[in-house]
């Protein structure tokens, strides 16, 4: 059985690592190089760092944010944010990237899934899904968590998985930010759906959240942002905690 993840997320905003309560309220969490090298010596799996304004100018100095993170980090990333085109992949995953995480773009056009996938292999393609929870369906968002789709998380992300996505990230916007668990059913019943690999996201609060998303949610990865930034739960104790949990997790 594949060991569980642990993976931290930065969102990176004009160069700095910030962190919101669903998908608002942003504050400093610190520098974006700094966190993902203390990660990496810690224990991390890997790391998601996301360009949460992406606009052009902000691409280019996201790009050499990259670099510098590839310089300093031992261990897998993935980055996302204003993706858009093959050649947004390319620029990335020069810059030292292992994979990338598209989101809007893909709902907008699907075929970016199969174009990633053909010419870079669906382990570089991570399609990430934001949804809400709203009158018994979980419903996508683009941009962000601002603009509405009305598709359902669960019929996306099986196209997204037939189209070559090689992971699905799911992030709960009800419970983001809240530290009241994971979404766990909506998680296990991804697991049961797909064939590729599901990483939770949203409502990390204490170490069990991350030992139910992995025994309930049957969730492949879990991804956490300010319960690690500020120092609220280290990785190393998290991963002692899971291991005696009964949780196969890489110490």
């Amino acid at each position: 059985m594949l060991a569980k993840r642990i993976i931290p997320c930065l969102d990176i905003k004009d160069g700095k690592t910030v962190k919101g309560v669903n998908f608002v309220n942003f504050r400093d969490a610190g520098d974006p190089v700094e966190l993902g090298a203390l990660y990496s010596r810690e224990g991390a799996d890997e790391l998601v760092y996301l360009d949460i304004t992406a606009s052009h100018e902000g691409r280019k100095t996201f790009t050499e944010l990259v670099k510098k993170v590839a310089a300093h980090i031992s261990i897998p990333f993935t980055v996302g944010g204003g993706i858009n085109e093959l050649q947004d992949v390319d620029r990335l995953l020069s810059a030292g990237a292992d994979k990338v995480s598209i989101n809007s773009a893909a709902l907008r056009n699907p075929d970016l899934i199969e174009q990633i996938a053909k010419h870079f292999g669906s382990q570089v393609c991570v399609v990430a899904i934001d949804a809400n929870q709203e009158q018994g369906d979980w419903l996508c968002y683009l941009n962000g968590g601002r603009v509405p789709t009305g598709r359902s998380l669960f019929q996306w992300a099986t196209e997204a998985e037939s189209r070559g996505a090689g992971e699905i990230l799911f992030t709960s916007m009800t419970h983001d930010g809240v530290k009241q668990g994971y979404a766990n059913e909506a998680l296990a019943t991804l697991a049961d759906t797909l064939h590729i690999p599901v990483i939770a996201s949203g409502g990390a609060g204490e170490p069990v959240h991350f030992r139910d998303t992995f025994a309930l949610g049957k969730a492949d990865a879990a991804l956490a942002a300010s319960v690690f930034h500020f120092g609220e739960i280290r990785i190393s104790e998290l991963k002692q905690y899971l291991r005696q949990e009964g949780i196969n997790v890489r110490l």
